[in-house]
């Protein structure tokens, strides 16, 4: 048995196509069909192509069909290939059983359509071994992603990871990709932590990764679609919104962070003479900053709201809008005006709610002013004075977001 590394530190890579392990694992479900040549594949690739230790372990998710008899075949075949068997359903369950049973230095999974090329797996793996990532995915939307698939799919892909990206800030671009890796020493402390075991844990798994400061590394996969597909698109959307809900409110209160996981140094110049260059975050350019994205902000408010407003009461019309503005307002804020904040996560997102919230009073609160004015205001006049709320209530948000819930370091105010 491969012993793991402490935390913090990468594999020993002295001899590394000798002592680093991958344990590849293959989630199946009723796949007694596509599972022989889904293994023979990838032992073919892995025996000429990758230079590192490696098991495969294929883990029955509940099948009720010849899927673990099938299994079992394989294994008494090699000892490089190993059965689990769960009596009950998930993927997220059964990739969270097969990485805590491990003992490989580095473990991944990969779908039993075999979906993604092979010739990534490499390039996965690798950044892992050297200690330069914690965590790798493919990724069927990152720059060079190659990928084969209708539309009704696409679409939903790139909608929901818009989604992520805008809710939580994320920086990967593709969380459902079924093709990831990840140091064991760093996973283990990870996965006591996602509470989903199903599609939604791919999400959580890198929402609590990059939340704890861990090192995501994307490659870019060739991905063709397999038209047998046994996901419910419509439940698993549903799913994921509510898990994305469950994971902020988690991020909120301090409920994700993981306090045992190796954590990395901030970066320091390597010459004894450089400094690090920064963005330069003083009062000039906060004001630009959020001055230009404040316009853009109001215009897609009042945009939005006219959209809304024919269908809607203006008081309905007018938070739709600002929800959705205001999520693209602050992640910009955050990566663009304010970057020498200081504060935990936490209070950075509740305090942000009650900015919000302040600013979404004070806006209706114009609106019913004058609806009690006038009776029957028409749809200019109502945009007018919720144009004038909108610049007075953005600067009482730039008041607060900058002294309050983005407070700056010393030196940078």
């Amino acid at each position: 048995m491969t012993r793991t590394p402490a935390p913090g530190t990468p594999p020993d890579l002295t001899g590394a196509t000798k002592t680093v392990t991958v344990d590849v694992v293959i989630p199946v479900y009723n796949e007694e069909r596509a599972l022989p040549g889904c293994v023979e594949v990838l032992k073919s690739y892995l025996y000429e192509q990758f230079p590192f230790e490696w098991t495969i372990t294929i883990v029955d998710n509940a099948s009720t069909d010849g899927t673990l008899a099938v299994a079992d075949e394989l294994a008494e075949a090699t000892d490089r290939v190993r059965v689990l068997h769960l009596d009950e359903k998930g993927r997220g369950r059964a990739l969270r059983t097969a990485w805590q049973w491990s003992d490989a230095d580095v473990v991944a999974y990969m779908d039993v359509d075999l979906s993604t090329g092979l010739d990534a797996l490499l390039p996965l793996v690798a950044p892992l071994v050297n200690g330069h990532s914690d965590v790798s995915i493919g990724s069927r939307l990152a720059p060079g992603a190659r990928t084969v698939r209708g539309p009704k799919r696409e679409l939903i892909s790139r909608c929901y990871n818009a989604i992520i990206r805008l809710s939580h800030g994320a920086k990967f671009s593709d969380a459902q990709c079924g093709f990831k890796a990840a140091r064991t020493d760093v996973i283990r402390p990870l996965l006591d932590h996602i509470e989903d075991d199903n599609w939604f844990f791919d999400t959580e798994l890198l929402l609590l990764a990059e939340h704890n400061g861990l090192r995501v590394h994307e490659v870019p996969v060739d991905w063709v679609e397999d038209v047998d597909t046994r996901v419910s698109i419509g439940s698993t959307v549903l799913e994921d919104l509510r898990g994305l809900i469950r994971v902020a409110r988690a991020k909120a209160v301090g409920a994700a962070k993981v306090a045992d996981l190796p954590r990395r140094p901030e970066p320091a110049p390597s010459h004894p003479d450089a400094v690090l260059a920064r963005r330069d975050t003083g009062l000039v350019w906060q004001l630009l900053s959020f001055g230009a994205i404040g316009v853009l902000s109001t215009v897609a408010t009042l945009l939005l709201f006219a959209l809304f407003r024919p269908a809607m009461h203006p008081l309905l019309a007018n938070l739709l809008a600002l929800v959705i503005t205001t999520i693209l307002n602050t992640e910009a804020n955050r990566r663009f005006t304010f970057l020498g904040s200081r504060g935990s996560s936490h209070r950075v997102h509740l305090q942000g709610l009650i900015v919000f919230g302040l600013y979404y009073a004070f806006t209706s609160t114009a609106l019913l002013v004058l609806h009690w004015a006038a009776a029957e205001p028409s749809r200019l006049l109502e945009l007018v004075v919720l144009l004038c709320a909108s610049v007075l209530g953005t600067a009482g948000r730039f008041v607060l977001l900058r002294g309050w819930v983005f407070k700056q370091g010393k030196g940078n105010t």
